[in-house]
């Protein structure tokens, strides 16, 4: 049996719909991609559904799925944050995704990610880190990505079973969520008033903190308020790589992403050059995708600016961000190993008018020695529509390329 290896390109949010400032287009049509096209036209193409047609998927979900997990492992947001900052972690402990956001006086969220705040967030979050909440409930908080955080809530009677406080929608004027019990448990309706406790307490800290007073000072959103998503518990998933015996690694610079990664049993990947926006060193993750063939046999390469700039309804930064992502990929692309495939793909649509991830499908392609070529000769969501690899869901996908690679395991005799 021969064996192969793998790099697979996975482009946030890359996913759109017809834009009236591009003349009807999607931003990925309108970029200009040399590379993706190269890909495509060396390779098959098609659609790809991460879960189901018209099911919407967050970033950790998608990613799940893409690196070979099973939606049924999700173990929720706040758990694979966790493992991708590297928090300490407990049995028992109820773990949840935070953002540091913008609130006014009414509690109406004037921005869910405080302006994109990137700096002093490890001293906001320092400042309610060990917030005691009851005799035998504490809180601790971790800074990840920018504006992103980790909250775990530690000690007795615990329970995951309640209401995100986040609004998920960003400058509709609606107010944060407050937290309800989801299933009337003793346990549930005490973790409920215990997190409005750790929101009133944190936003009295945070609006009267030294670097929000000075953000207002210059007119920036000060960072005043934690809302809260996610809540699980970490339980340990299968490991991927283990179970088809090979190799697996992840290179991102987002932590949600590295969190699953390592969840599913990958090695991973960060350097602080590698941002989560626009000025991601490309260059860079490109090179160590490459470098990460010498010890590895499957290889996910991720890049996030394409979905920020999907969220912020920014059509014509999102195409500046494809065509960075298309160079990173003409990079590796030029300096493949004999033997290696390629593979693009996303972990859901983001289109910028919606301002969310959607249910519409993303293009997908893969090229390398010995796969069947199909017609299609550009890489964005028309012409892929088109391709020989038809439409197929994330586990499909992921299958496909394990079965090129030579992984896959025989149903039957």
């Amino acid at each position: 049996m021969y064996y192969r290896k793998a790099i697979v390109a996975i482009a946030d949010g890359l996913g759109d719909r017809p834009h009236p400032l591009l003349n009807g287009l999607t931003p990925l049509q309108k970029a200009h991609t040399p590379n993706l096209d190269r890909v495509a036209s060396q390779g098959i193409c098609g659609m790809m559904d991460l879960i189901a047609p018209g099911i919407p998927v967050g970033t950790d979900m998608g990613h799940l799925v893409l690196f070979g997990g099973r939606p049924d492992d999700y173990p929720g947001r706040g758990p694979i944050e966790a493992y991708g900052i590297e928090m300490d972690t407990r049995p028992g402990d109820v773990i949840f995704r935070c953002n540091l956001a913008t609130v006014d006086e009414y509690g109406i969220v004037i921005d869910r990610r405080a302006g994109r705040i990137n700096q002093n967030t490890v001293e906001l979050v320092a400042a309610v880190n060990g917030m005691v909440l009851s005799d035998n409930v504490t809180a601790y908080m971790q800074a990840a990505t920018e504006h992103r955080a980790v909250l775990v809530f530690r000690g007795a009677n615990l329970s995951e079973n309640i209401t995100d406080s986040d609004p998920k929608a960003p400058h509709d004027g609606k107010p944060y969520v407050v937290p309800q019990a989801i299933d009337n448990s003793e346990k549930s309706l005490q973790m409920a008033d215990l997190m409005q406790l750790f929101l009133n307490k944190s936003h009295a800290i945070l609006d009267a903190h030294p670097i929000n007073t000075e953000r207002k000072r210059q007119g920036l959103l000060p960072a005043n308020f934690i809302l809260t998503r996610g809540p699980g518990r970490c339980q340990p998933l299968a490991s991927v790589p283990q179970k088809y015996g090979f190799n697996g690694c992840c290179i991102a610079g987002e932590t949600t992403v590295l969190g699953v990664a390592k969840l599913l049993g990958y090695s991973t990947h960060s350097h602080p050059l590698f941002t989560a926006n626009i000025s991601s060193n490309f260059q860079l993750k490109a090179e160590r995708a490459l470098l990460a063939l010498d010890n590895n046999d499957l290889v996910f390469l991720h890049f996030k600016a394409t979905d920020l700039a999907g969220h912020d309804n920014l059509p014509f930064e999102k195409i500046t961000a494809i065509e960075h992502f298309d160079q990173m990929v003409g990079l590796i692309l030029d300096n493949l190993p004999e033997y290696t495939y390629l593979a693009l793909a996303a972990d859901h649509s983001t289109p910028c008018e919606v301002k969310e991830h959607t249910g519409e499908p993303v293009p997908v392609a893969l090229c390398g020695n010995g796969i069947r070529q199909d017609n299609v000769v550009q890489f964005d969501e028309h012409a892929c529509a088109k391709g020989g690899l038809n439409r197929l869901s994330g586990t499909d996908f992921i299958h496909t390329i394990i079965d090129y690679m030579g992984y896959s395991q025989k149903q039957g005799s």
